[in-house]
């Protein structure tokens, strides 16, 4: 089964995050950036059923330079291949042209099954898999706490509030997961000496025949307009019950329009 993986590279979430002051995109330069958390997770679904089935494993990242960092630790994993898109015409690219570029150098790969993680803990819009799915034509099982692949059936368990529904679909289709359908593999030493001899095919946006001015803040469908740091958590009220604490209560419920 040819496999798709689709890996991002995030600040980790573990320290401050911002955005930058001049265009208000995420400022990636001041941080740690990693893999997303989630991805690792798709990428070890993908490892467990090319052990179960055979085929290849690619890995797919659309990000600037600096990702091939997170490529490198991608394959130490054990994926067989990569392709990154970088272009300086991407920066500032929305959800609706980020899918647009993802579905295109899909296309040149022509997978059976993409995964990808439920969600980017930068963005966390969790709409890119789905957007590919309709760009592609193909189905999207997303939200999945566990993949069973059948020959060319895929049958999913999809995470829900209330528990799980059952959802199948044919190959080729994009599934996505989240931190419940595994726990991902640590890379080993013989992993990552190999992960530096792997193919990275790069690319630009020529190569896939999107013009400049369909990404990048130039082409988004939405834009930050304003933003500001979370305020500073502020000390609670102290209400001494004197024979009234249910009246003061109740005043403090209304003044906060709870009541």
């Amino acid at each position: 089964m040819n496999i798709v993986v689709l890996v991002k590279q995030v600040p980790d979430s573990g320290s401050e995050r911002g955005l930058s002051a001049d265009d208000k995109t995420v400022d990636r330069g001041s941080a740690n950036n990693v893999i997303n958390e989630m991805d690792e997770y798709a990428i070890e679904e993908a490892l467990k059923i090319q052990e179960a089935h055979g085929g290849e494993v690619t890995v797919l990242t659309v990000g600037p330079q600096q990702a091939a960092e997170s490529i490198r630790k991608a394959l130490s994993m054990g994926p067989d291949k990569a392709m990154h898109v970088v272009d300086d015409a991407l920066h500032g690219s929305c959800a609706l042209a980020t899918s647009k570029v993802l579905a295109a150098a899909i296309g040149r790969l022509s997978p059976d099954l993409v995964i990808s993680g439920a969600e980017s803990t930068d963005g966390r819009v969790q709409v890119i898999p789905h957007m590919i799915a309709e760009r592609l034509g193909i189905a999207a099982l997303t939200g999945a706490r566990k993949l069973v692949v059948d020959g060319a059936t895929l049958t999913v368990e999809r995470q829900t509030d209330e528990g799980y529904e059952v959802v199948t679909a044919a190959t080729p289709a994009v599934v996505s997961v989240w931190d419940t359908i595994n726990e991902p593999r640590y890379p080993s030493f013989k992993g990552i000496m190999a992960a530096k001899k792997k193919p990275v095919e790069t690319l630009s946006l020529a190569d896939l025949g999107i013009a400049a001015d369909e990404v990048g803040l130039s082409g988004a469908s939405s834009a930050v307009v304003e933003a500001g740091k979370r305020p500073p958590r502020q000390g609670g009220t102290k209400v001494t019950d004197e024979g009234d604490g249910g009246v003061k209560l109740v005043e403090f419920l209304a003044s906060e329009k709870f009541v």
